[in-house]
């Protein structure tokens, strides 16, 4: 999958968020810190720091959605980043994003803090960001 995929298929799957460019996707993935897990459906785009490990973000085609292919993803990420060494892991969502957070929950992800009014939303109210995390 290539960064240019990558904002192709994150641009499809958020329609309230900044879309990541290409440019963006390929300096993260240039990083040895950084790893990406899933295809062209699907991907998830993780940073372990010492025994952290931190969702970036994760994107799923519309056309895919329902299919299981997240939960797959956020698995894959998850045995990758403990093969990393993290014993630990973080994301934020936003708190209106009920989908992402029914299946961040599933994963064992809990609520540890809160950003009030952290994404603008165009023509209502800026949403909180959650912050979730998990033991691996």
């Amino acid at each position: 999958m290539t960064p240019d995929d990558m904002a192709q298929l994150h641009a499809a799957s958020f329609t309230e968020a900044r879309n990541w460019s290409a440019e963006e996707f390929a300096a993260l993935l240039a990083s040895p810190l950084c790893f990406a897990v899933g295809d062209v459906r699907s991907f998830a785009l993780v940073r372990v720091v010492a025994d952290e490990a931190e969702l970036l973000t994760l994107a799923t085609n519309p056309a895919f959605q329902r299919q299981s292919l997240a939960r797959a993803v956020m698995c894959d990420w998850q045995d990758e980043a403990k093969r990393r060494g993290a014993t630990s892991a973080f994301l934020e969502v936003a708190a209106d994003n009920t989908a992402a957070l029914a299946l961040y929950q599933s994963c064992g992800f809990v609520e540890t803090g809160r950003r009030p009014g952290y994404y603008p939303r165009t023509g209502k109210d800026d949403c909180d960001a959650l912050l979730l995390s998990r033991r691996l």
